[in-house]
């Protein structure tokens, strides 16, 4: 497996040049053999999206991945799996409402530590998908900035499936531009954008993205 994970990273670095976005490999349909070989590869963030089965495999690594690896949550978040996941996550990219924030860091807090955590946002407005609209996110943003247990880093977003480019690239510029109003408005830094999967990486990646979440076009 090492050979094609490392095949694969070298063809989606070359496609995205001269960009340098994070690329996180989304491991939750593969198993410790793909977070090892994309370890060996020179992968160091992990994504994984169904928190008690992520856990599971994650405590199994060997101690040096761990020790040297940055795991983030990406998937859903329910509020009763947040303490589980704060306990063993170093990012959560899915913060989709102030309820949820507000859970993460009671939950942060209690383990005396600040989560890391990515604002979710949902500016195509799909039904069957979570996260802010940018009215919402705006609205909620200074009550979640002031969380004790939370450092907001930025914004995530999932473009839809099967949109054409020119519509996902307006989406993903849009993102960028409410991490912009949020900046302004609030005086604070937000360093990162994570957008761009295994069917939009290279889109995102122009638009601004600094982390891109990618699973089969890594590991297939």
């Amino acid at each position: 497996m090492f050979e094609t994970v490392k095949k694969n990273l070298t063809r989606i670095q070359e496609e995205i040049a001269p960009y340098t976005p994070n690329i996180i490999a989304v491991t939750k349909y593969f198993g410790q053999d793909a977070i090892v070989a994309a370890y060996q590869a020179g992968v160091k963030d992990f994504g994984e999206s169904r928190a008690l089965e992520a856990i599971e495999k994650i405590s199994q690594l060997p101690v040096e991945i761990k020790q040297n690896s940055t795991f983030h949550f990406i998937g859903h978040l329910q509020t009763n799996k947040v303490k589980k996941v704060v306990e063993h996550f170093d990012c959560i990219h899915s913060v989709d409402s102030l309820k949820l924030a507000n859970a993460i860091s009671n939950a942060a807090l209690e383990f005396g530590k600040v989560q890391n955590i990515l604002l979710q946002l949902n500016n195509a407005h799909e039904v069957q998908k979570f996260g802010f609209d940018k009215e919402g996110l705006i609205a909620s943003f200074p009550e979640i900035e002031k969380l004790e247990g939370v450092k907001v880093l930025g914004l995530m977003n999932m473009a839809p499936l099967g949109a054409p480019d020119n519509e996902i690239e307006r989406l993903f510029k849009d993102v960028v531009a409410t991490k912009n109003i949020l900046e302004e408005k609030f005086q604070c830094s937000l360093p990162e954008v994570s957008m761009g999967m295994s069917q939009d990486y290279a889109i995102a990646a122009r638009c601004g993205a600094t982390m891109l979440r990618i699973g089969r076009k890594l590991f297939s």
